[in-house]
């Protein structure tokens, strides 16, 4: 995945103007979420639910480090606080804009920095742990079930009809979180269907790579590099303060380390959960808390926006 990403937007920042492949972004998605979606066995989903309040604490975490990283960029880079707040709260960048364009923040501007955000975490935190030589013990195994084409269609079949029902009912996201929802349904009902080809998730991968590596181009960083710049001190801010909320949660919780950092990190579902499964890092925790996350703050970022909006004004 980052070595598509990382080559489209070098490419796009020349001037290439390359375009990821029609729908690329939401087969990669599925085939991402299929794969995760396997790892939810029911005594993982138990292992899960156990840990519940540590992902909801992760989950209202990353909402407040959001928000003290949007005070940092509405006071360094010159933009309205609206603008700053929805350019920082780590949801997804569609989700954030339209809800900020509700209010009045700079679409474009909120549009930058999530992909930005996006482009570091993953270029950041997967390399330093694997530059760090970081591998778990990953207790969680995806089904061992037999591979068999009829089986993987049916599974594809209930992951699409997850999509298209998220889609139906404008979920955020919803070609991952349908796919990824459906898909843990049936592997935590015991419903053994078939093993994932691991030649569709790295295809996934690649499709992820480059439907985020094409949302770069030449203007990205000429347009308003004062913003770049601050966004960009931003989100490693964002880093630093999900580590230390990492570290915080995994001494409480006994987790391993590692695992509480990609579990925390401010990246998206697809990107820091394939990162577990390739260190076997509790993928199942790092999937399950990332998913918590969203749902957190799609259902909370409004009110938490006129709540922080009737405090600042008085």
């Amino acid at each position: 995945m980052i070595g598509p990403l990382v080559g489209m937007a070098l490419f796009n920042f020349a001037g290439a103007q390359l375009a990821s492949p029609p729908l690329g972004r939401e087969a990669g998605q599925l085939f991402i979420a299929v794969t995760l979606g396997l790892y939810f066995t029911p005594a993982v989903a138990r292992e899960v639910w156990s840990n519940g309040p540590v992902l909801l604490g992760a989950a209202f975490g990353a909402l407040l480090i959001g928000y003290v990283a949007s005070r940092v960029l509405a006071r360094f880079a010159g933009v309205d606080e609206t603008t700053a707040f929805f350019a920082s709260v780590p949801g997804g960048a569609t989700e954030m804009a339209n809800l900020g364009d509700r209010f009045g923040a700079a679409v474009d501007k909120v549009a930058v920095a999530h992909s930005l955000r996006i482009l570091l975490v993953v270029c950041t935190i997967p390399v330093l742990l694997t530059m760090a030589n970081v591998h778990g013990g990953d207790e969680y195994r995806p089904i061992v079930v037999p591979f068999t084409w009829p089986g993987l269609f049916t599974l594809f079949a209930v992951a699409a009809g997850g999509g298209a029902l998220f889609s139906l009912i404008h979920f955020p996201n919803p070609w991952m979180m349908g796919p990824l929802v459906a898909t843990i349904a049936v592997t935590a009902l015991g419903i053994e269907l078939s093993s994932m080809s691991g030649g569709l998730t790295n295809a996934g991968q690649v499709l992820l790579g480059c439907a985020l590596g094409a949302r770069f181009s030449r203007r990205f960083l000429s347009d308003a590099p004062r913003f770049v710049a601050v966004v960009v001190l931003c989100i490693f801010l964002m880093m630093l303060m999900s580590a230390a909320m990492a570290l915080g949660l995994a001494r409480m919780t006994g987790i391993f380390v590692p695992t509480m950092l990609l579990a925390a990190a401010p990246g998206g579902i697809a990107e820091m959960s394939i990162t577990a499964r390739t260190l076997q890092l509790g993928v199942a925790l790092v999937t399950a808390a990332h998913v918590t996350r969203v749902l957190v703050i799609v259902s909370s970022t409004l009110p938490a926006y006129h709540l922080l909006r009737r405090l600042a004004s008085r």
